[in-house]
């Protein structure tokens, strides 16, 4: 499972950098200029896709650091709610404690299927998926670990399915 981990780490890297070396600039957006201060907290610039907003009820320091890391992993890749729980939890990711991985990601509003359907265009974009293997992919222990219905909801979001 470590060695799947460190494998789609890096795939999602080699994605990100080619990305940032052949996107468009014009398309592009300055988002440093965009961090804006709402209700006493700071937008995240790094999240563009998803509205992202950590409740800090009563968080400890590594929670709050776990939120920081979740909302980075969700601003370049798609993740479902056990697999961003295990990356930040398992030691070939972030080390966090399970418990306190658990309440950084439960205190995040993420919309999965939106992160569903970001997990199947960046395996669409790699290879070609049937729809069944696409949402099988997502939906299995071994693979991405989203809900059949996130799975279902993705695959079809990014055309694997007619």
């Amino acid at each position: 499972m470590k060695k799947a981990l460190k494998w789609i780490a890096i795939i999602v890297g080699v994605l990100f950098v080619i990305g940032l070396i052949f996107g468009n600039s014009e398309d592009v957006k300055d988002t440093t200029a965009q961090t804006e201060v709402s209700n006493g907290t700071v937008a995240d610039p790094m999240i563009t896709e998803t509205e992202v907003v950590a409740e800090d009820n009563g968080m400890t320091n590594q929670q709050k650091n776990a939120v920081r890391s979740a909302k980075n992993y969700i601003g370049f890749a798609g993740f479902s709610r056990d697999g961003l729980i295990n990356q930040l939890s398992s030691e070939a990711g972030d080390g966090y404690d399970v418990n306190d991985a658990t309440v950084a990601v439960d205190s995040l509003n993420i919309d999965y299927n939106e992160q569903a359907a970001k997990s199947a265009a960046n395996y669409l974009s790699i290879t070609g998926f049937s729809c069944d293997g696409l949402v099988n992919q997502l939906s299995a222990d071994a693979g991405d670990k989203y809900t059949k219905e996130q799975a279902e909801y993705g695959a079809k979001a990014a055309g694997a399915c007619d």
